[in-house]
């Protein structure tokens, strides 16, 4: 049972979602930031409202209900959105239609002493599991 769960966590595709998780959280920070201190305030200057999150609340049976706050969530995810869309994605779309029009090239395979060791390090991690 370890050693399977040994596999999945060393899988590519773990560790690359590992990855993406935190510069995801690392982007996320940066865009709040960006968000709070500097769009935030523009949009304080510009319409007289510093922060639409204490707006539009309203209470019922003392259960509090602030629309502001819903709004300034999705405000936050849209600039976080547009930050992942321009950053990473449109990029990475660039350079992919750049390599099928075959202007970049394809990453070189492996050498061939590369995938020699590859395959024994397969091996001596197989016959360790045994």
């Amino acid at each position: 049972m370890i050693n399977g769960f040994k596999q999945f966590i060393l899988r590519g595709n773990v560790v690359d979602l590992a990855v993406a998780v935190v510069i995801g959280a690392a982007l996320g920070a940066v865009v709040t930031s960006i968000v709070e201190n500097i769009i935030t305030p523009l949009l304080a200057a510009l319409g007289g409202v510093p922060d639409v999150s204490g707006l539009w609340t309203f209470t019922i049976n003392e259960a509090v209900f602030s629309l502001g706050a819903v709004i300034a969530a999705i405000v936050n995810f849209l600039f976080i959105a547009a930050a992942v869309y321009f950053v990473i994605v449109m990029p990475m779309n660039k350079l992919a239609e750049r390599r099928k029009k075959g202007v970049e090239p394809e990453p070189k395979a492996p050498a061939e002493d590369v995938l020699l060791l590859q395959e024994i390090r397969d091996l001596l991690a197989a016959r360790r599991d045994v």
